[in-house]
């Protein structure tokens, strides 16, 4: 019990480290932490406020030769379901997130053998001059298009800058634990690539944010790797905005692990807020776990419920399916107790606040 004393001393001065972390995860009791990762919510953001975002995730294609062993989403590329998205169809997803009050495109998509640089920096630009942000390519497609292109990680970045990109999701991180990796996704970007590319892109001013996909074959020492290595490297480049963690989602076809209920999320999401003191903002999963939980979570630590997802479609592929309208996604978050304020991909207001001063 002497680990849990010094533990949850050390989580209320932000000064969590690994073995102080891994005794709260195994030890202290679900309120408890709930209500450590609050207060850590409310030291970073004590406004009553929770952020939400109107945008869309386009994935560009299905095609993917990574083939990871937890996608239901990938197809090869003669598959009869396999396809690349035709400008026409952009320009309509485009048009349609710019109606409903968007602000930027979540753009990614398999590692497509046959989808140049050019290809995509083409695609960059067509979407700014739409007028919306592209926040896009997990750092697995930098890699890949390095890979494919003979550039550095740097050199595909700075095309991809110069053509639009404006910030970079966190995805294709699952567990940084390259055992892990080896287990579900061998043909993919490694842990040091993944954090390359975020910390390359932080360098050329890029802000990203950073995920955790948890609940499949991956033990808590491997979940606290994760959390510590994005702590450091957020302690050397300040360039994340925002970390997701969200829960593996079994579906047909792929790794078979038993679905991860709220409470275990509830538990991971408040370590995150507690070990993560250097990142402003922690998201709640509602497209994985539901209206409900996601309401729940914003006093587990979170204080942002993500975005309205016009469309998604990878967590879909799995079998999971959850729908929030923005009027049913600002009335869960005022009555949780807190306002609603709709923000952009790099978590500025969209509108202003009045009871928020400077915020125009």
């Amino acid at each position: 019990m002497k680990a849990l004393k010094e533990a949850l001393a050390q989580a209320q001065q932000d000064v969590l480290d690994q073995e102080a972390a891994r005794a709260l995860y195994e030890q202290a009791d679900l309120p408890t932490l709930g209500q450590l990762a609050h207060a850590a919510r409310l030291r970073h953001n004590p406004e009553p406020v929770v952020t939400y975002a109107v945008d869309r995730n386009i994935n560009y294609t299905n095609v993917c030769v990574s083939r990871c062993a937890f996608c239901a989403f990938c197809r090869d590329r003669d598959h009869p379901e396999a396809y690349v998205m035709d400008r026409e169809t952009l320009e309509k997803k485009c048009d349609e997130t710019l109606a409903l009050g968007g602000t930027h495109i979540l753009y990614q998509g398999g590692l497509h053998p046959g989808l140049d640089l050019w290809w995509h920096e083409e695609r960059v630009r067509f979407m700014r001059q739409k007028g919306l942000h592209v926040h896009g390519f997990s750092p697995p497609e930098i890699v890949f298009l390095a890979e494919r292109s003979g550039l550095s990680i740097a050199g595909v970045l700075e095309r991809l800058v110069r053509a639009g990109l404006g910030s970079i999701p966190g995805g294709g991180a699952e567990i940084l634990s390259d055992r892990v990796r080896q287990q579900i996704s061998p043909r993919k970007a490694s842990t040091s690539q993944w954090l390359e590319v975020m910390e390359t892109a932080h360098g050329l001013g890029l802000k990203t944010t950073a995920t955790m996909m948890f609940g499949h074959v991956e033990t808590v020492e491997d979940r606290l790797l994760h959390l510590f290595a994005v702590r450091k490297l957020q302690e050397k480049t300040e360039g994340f905005t925002a970390f997701i963690p969200w829960p593996y989602q079994p579906g047909p076809g792929i790794v078979r692990a038993g679905p991860t209920g709220g409470a275990a999320y509830l538990r991971m999401l408040a370590l995150s807020r507690l070990v993560l003191h250097n990142v402003p903002h922690v998201q709640a999963s509602w497209v994985t776990q539901g209206a409900a939980i996601g309401q729940v979570a914003l006093h587990f630590g979170a204080d942002d419920l993500g975005s309205t997802m016009i469309e998604e479609n990878v967590v879909a592929a799995a079998g999971v399916s959850h729908r929030l309208s923005e009027a049913q996604m600002v009335h869960l978050i005022e009555s949780a107790g807190f306002r609603a304020r709709q923000r952009d991909v790099l978590y500025r207001p969209v509108s202003c606040d009045p009871e928020v001063q400077g915020s125009c």
